[in-house]
């Protein structure tokens, strides 16, 4: 099914989120929590995705690359890959806030 496309086509609401120097924002699919693994061979699930985002939020975003990249190797094992995994961070830092303000 393509990306917007819902069974039921309810109206679309916007939101507007207020963006501070220093606040990240992460999308991702369903594939990073949904990766079977970890000792017992369960789903990683959202909340333990969040707990990690929350934990690394503030290191340079190429670092947490390396640790969101290391934690789900570590936890798939040799489970196979069962979905995509897509999983994308923005860093609004001075510079990306500064470039925004010129353009208005």
């Amino acid at each position: 099914m393509p990306i917007g496309v819902h069974i039921k086509q309810q109206p679309f609401n916007s939101q507007t989120v207020k963006i501070n120097n220093g606040d990240s924002i992460y999308m991702f699919s369903d594939g990073y929590a949904d990766q079977f693994g970890g000792p017992k061979g369960k789903k990683f699930k959202y909340k333990q995705l969040k707990e990690l985002l929350l934990k690394i939020n503030g290191l340079p975003m190429q670092e947490q690359k390396l640790i969101l990249n290391n934690t789900i190797l570590d936890w798939r094992g040799k489970n196979p890959q069962i979905d995509d995994i897509i999983l994308s961070g923005i860093y609004f830092g001075k510079e990306t806030l500064k470039i925004k303000n010129n353009k208005q």
